[in-house]
């Protein structure tokens, strides 16, 4: 494991910049925001209603953020209204393991049948056009490319070409900061400890949710969730590779 799993980020200059946060209630979405609200004059989150079988992070969405506010009051100044869109439309038009109740699998051309072809690209644009007029310049998504599942609107690539494309068809500077693009989940869990301390990680096993089944009955040391979906799996691998990487603490320099 590289040592960036445990090596503490930088200081930063807040920016006078606002940010919208696309926030799901989630671990990445919570790194994502208190990674805003080190950075940003003020932050606003959004979420999105689009019929997902784990509707239950709709409901820690304000749990995550009225913890955050009563735990930082650092971030809490910050921290500014939160939105949520109705999107159920794309849950119709979707054949997937998220929208419906069916088993997670590969599908023939390769991906994950968790895939809801053209969610990423929507949020944003929806993101995008809120974000213009509550005067916001900065979008803040948890995209990932490291721990890939195989998700296209994931990629790198993908968002530097929409950021292109925002920022044409509005007429105005657009940024899209991904700031765990290049992070394994373990890298993840280091981030939210420099930024919060193990306060804020104890937060995020607590109180957001990632299971792609809405399961919360089990607790586990990483979080709540049946333990066995894609999600689970990457969540719990990223804890415990975290916790070992932890326990080596930093390697010595040759």
């Amino acid at each position: 494991m590289s040592d960036a799993a445990t090596a503490p980020i930088p200081a930063v200059h807040a920016s006078r910049r606002k940010a919208l946060v696309l926030f799901s209630g989630g671990q990445d979405s919570t790194a994502c925001l208190a990674w805003a609200l080190e950075r940003f004059a003020e932050v606003e989150t959004l979420g999105f209603d689009y019929g997902q079988r784990h509707r239950i992070e709709l409901d820690c969405r304000q749990t995550v953020r009225a913890q955050i506010a009563a735990q930082f009051p650092q971030w809490a100044a910050k921290l500014g209204e939160d939105h949520l869109l109705d999107l159920s439309l794309l849950g119709q038009i979707s054949d997937t393991a998220l929208t419906q109740e069916r088993a997670i699998e590969l599908q023939a051309n390769g991906l994950p049948n968790t895939f809801v072809p053209g969610r990423n690209l929507l949020f944003l644009t929806f993101a995008a056009t809120l974000a213009y007029r509550r005067g916001a310049s900065v979008l803040v998504g948890g995209m990932c490319e490291t721990d890939f599942s195989g998700y296209p609107d994931c990629r790198d690539n993908t968002l530097k070409a929409l950021q292109v494309a925002l920022s044409l068809g509005l007429d105005t500077p657009m940024t899209l900061d991904t700031p765990l693009m290049f992070l394994t989940k373990a890298q993840t869990w280091a981030l939210t400890e420099s930024l919060g301390g193990e306060a804020f990680n104890e937060l995020i096993i607590e109180h957001t949710h990632t299971c792609y089944l809405g399961e919360r009955k089990t607790r586990h040391a990483w979080g709540w969730g049946c333990g066995h979906c894609p999600a689970c799996e990457l969540r719990a691998k990223g804890w415990n590779e975290f916790q070992l990487a932890k326990a080596a603490g930093p390697a010595v320099a040759p």
